[in-house]
């Protein structure tokens, strides 16, 4: 009969995603992250698997209570246009709140995988692509609310707040300037004819 786990899986998976967001993925040890996770080389490979499965398996638990948790919030905003503007004001908060600048894990590791892992690219492209496609849903909805002008291009405009964002959070890194994070939030907001962001 097997042994149950004599481990909290969230917060070793906290544990993990720490250490993978702090070094990144290729920097990070299987030793670093034992000691991180408090456990044995033996107990995540049994648990867990490699680590490259490990890494997988944070990056979902990051995104469960990040991403996907947050567009699901904004998007129960009492309006699109709404939604879209507090989707990059909290962005911004957030990326100038990390005293680490380790920005986000997910364009982090999107910024780090290689042509060599094709399974790990698609995964991160797809989960990437909720944040354009909330983007999108948004601008739809805006259209039809009238919040947003019939001309624009869901798709388009859709592209751009996207590209929009992974520039503050990458920028962000390097560049923890909030003049510099806000002026590019307001200048894609207003090539949309959409409403300004909430204030900090």
């Amino acid at each position: 009969m097997a042994r149950p786990r004599k481990f909290d899986e969230t917060a070793v998976l906290d544990a993990a995603v720490d250490r993978f967001w702090t070094q990144g993925y290729e920097a990070t040890s299987t030793r670093e992250l034992a000691e991180s996770m408090r456990m044995t080389l033996a107990s995540i490979h049994n648990a867990f698997g490699d680590k490259r499965t490990l890494f997988r398996r944070s990056l979902e638990h990051y995104l469960d209570g990040s991403l996907r948790a947050r567009i699901a919030r904004h998007e129960a905003a009492p309006s699109p246009a709404v939604a879209i503007a507090g989707f990059l004001r909290e962005s911004i908060e957030r990326s100038l709140g990390d005293g680490c600048r380790r920005g986000c894990l997910l364009v982090n590791s999107a910024l780090e995988v290689t042509p060599a892992d094709p399974d790990m690219r698609d995964f991160l492209n797809a989960e990437l692509t909720t944040i354009e496609d909330f983007f999108r849903r948004c601008i739809v909805a805006g259209r039809r609310s009238g919040e947003i002008p019939d001309g624009i291009d869901a798709d388009d405009a859709a592209r751009l707040l996207f590209s929009s964002l992974l520039g503050i959070r990458v920028l962000a890194r390097v560049r923890p300037e909030r003049s510099l994070l806000e002026g590019a939030a307001r200048a894609a907001l207003a090539s949309l004819g959409l409403p300004p962001m909430p204030d900090s």
